[in-house]
């Protein structure tokens, strides 16, 4: 409300609710009936023929609409629309601020964890202990049935505990590793020259972007026993871990390999002139020349954009390039089916299986 509508009167106010209730509503109030339930008598001051002013102008505006007064019956339903209309504007705001405190106060809080990798003849493994606000710890051993370094392996103990700790609801993460290559290489003060190492360190960095807050730490060996001992108990095998530690099996690294997209530009060969003929209509400058592909032209079809060369009596053989002639001829005369024959005998043999 307006600093001048806070001075109206009670029956004022209710009026001026109903007026803006309309604005906002107005297709509804429109469309169908409205019961209005209240105990004051808002009816009866609003059909006063002797009315002035703002209740006139309000009584005009709500006379189009199909308004019915009810005396309300209980108040169960205006319960919530008393306590915001009774509420000071103060301790709404004092409300608000304690709220937000605690929101920040429980967001605030950081989770622990501490990882470790170990890699030997016998197979890999990652050890972890993740440690909530209030003081719960969570064990993992994570086995890797692939090769691995015992760099590669401390990335994987770190990638698997941020994961973990993103399911488990973590926002604002501590992250404690005895390894120096991968803590300063996360801090920047090293380069991942390799490309494994450099593939494992977007990937958590990546990973580190989804918290609020991720720092990794690092920690002396000594500081990290725990983890370092489940690390290697995974590296060994699993029948000597206890029945509280929960493991796991990482089949294949976290870091997927580099997809290497090879491109080929397609020669000109034979078949480019008709193909253009067919498609767009464009033929050679000579005339000689553009008359001999119109009449090459009618022996050919186009079909899912392969050119088909037709045949008089067999189906439509697809026209291939000198590349793909010659691969053809290499399998067909000396592959694994291959024969003992002459030029005209390997041509027809092509023409047989469809090709031209």
């Amino acid at each position: 409300m307006a600093d001048a509508e806070t001075r109206y009167s009670t029956l004022e106010k209710l009026v001026l609710s109903l007026v803006q209730t309309a604005r906002r509503l107005r297709r509804y109030f429109q469309g169908q009936p409205i019961h209005v339930l209240t105990n004051f008598r808002l009816q009866n001051v609003l059909s006063k023929p002797g009315l002035s002013g703002r209740l006139a102008k309000w009584a005009i505006e709500l006379g189009e609409y199909a308004i019915e007064f009810k005396p309300r019956p209980a108040i169960r339903g205006q319960l919530l629309a008393d306590f915001i209309a009774e509420i000071p504007q103060e301790k709404e705001e004092e409300c608000k601020k304690e709220i937000e405190a605690l929101v920040d106060q429980k967001q605030d809080k950081v989770w622990k964890m501490f990882t470790d990798g170990a890699s030997n003849d016998e197979g890999a493994g990652a050890g972890l202990k993740i440690t909530n606000p209030e003081g719960k710890h969570f064990t993992y051993a994570l086995r890797l049935e692939f090769k691995s370094t015992n760099n590669e392996a401390e990335y994987e103990a770190l990638l698997a505990g941020l994961r973990i700790a993103k399911k488990l609801g973590a926002r604002h993460l501590e992250a404690h590793v005895d390894s120096m290559l991968v803590a300063n290489q996360i801090e920047g003060s090293y380069d991942a020259k390799d490309n494994k190492m450099a593939s494992y360190l977007a990937q958590a960095k990546a990973l580190m972007a989804t918290f609020a807050t991720c720092k990794v730490k690092h920690i002396n060996r000594s500081e990290n026993k725990q983890a370092d001992a489940l690390s290697k108990l995974a590296s060994v095998g699993f029948e000597h871990l206890a029945k509280d530690v929960r493991s796991e099996v990482l089949a294949t690294p976290s870091i997927m390999n580099r997809e290497i997209l090879v491109c080929s530009e397609t020669e000109n060969s034979w078949m480019t002139p008709i193909i253009n003929y067919l498609m767009r209509g464009i033929l050679p400058e000579k005339k000689a020349d553009a008359w001999k592909i119109r009449h090459k032209a009618l022996n050919y079809t186009i079909q899912g954009d392969i050119l088909y060369r037709r045949s008089y009596l067999g189906p439509l053989l697809r026209c291939v390039d000198p590349q793909d002639a010659n691969y053809l001829l290499r399998e067909i005369h000396e592959g694994i089916c291959g024969i003992h024959a002459g030029p005209r005998m390997v041509v027809a043999k092509i023409m047989n299986t469809g090709y031209y």
